[in-house]
């Protein structure tokens, strides 16, 4: 199963996250090797690391495409830049348009670009809420925790900040 991660706390050209989310997944699937199989509930989470920001719109897609990991996460930094993502160092963590991770590749390990499975998923519940809404049978490829257990491990303060839209 390939699993991809949106977010976005600022409006696109597309309308506002929720309607980004959409348009974004009609630009994967345009170039007709990459469908999108399962979405998670849309969910809204604190913007981070300045709580001031805007609140951010938080889901997990299933897809499938023959792209190798590489040309995928390149798509998916190209539908970014294409919806007004910048992706620069100042930026790394600023508001933003649209956020496309990579977060598992049918279960492979890499540590080279891109590193799969993404080096933070365990560590977020704005990821592993929806995430458990797509495949909650997920197991993390290095640790082979559920999904279900690493939201169990995570601090509650983290868990209670994030909620279905």
């Amino acid at each position: 199963m390939i699993l991809i991660a949106l977010g976005a706390n600022l409006s696109s050209l597309a309308g506002p996250p929720e309607a980004t989310f959409r348009a974004a997944a009609a630009a994967l699937e345009e170039q007709g090797d990459i469908r999108l199989t399962l979405w998670s509930r849309i969910y809204r989470s604190p913007a981070w690391p300045d709580p001031a920001d805007p609140e951010f719109r938080n889901a997990v897609a299933a897809l499938e495409t023959a792209l190798l990991p590489a040309a995928l996460l390149a798509r998916l930094h190209e539908t970014e830049a294409r919806f007004g993502r910048q992706r620069d160092s100042v930026s790394a963590n600023a508001p933003r348009p649209l956020d496309l991770d990579l977060l598992d590749c049918d279960g492979q390990v890499s540590g080279v670009s891109p590193l799969l499975p993404h080096p933070r998923i365990h560590e977020r519940a704005f990821v592993l809420l929806p995430l458990q809404d797509v495949a909650p049978q997920w197991r993390h490829p290095i640790s082979r925790l559920s999904v279900a257990s690493l939201l169990a491990d995570l601090p509650k303060g983290l868990m209670q900040d994030v909620v279905p839209v």
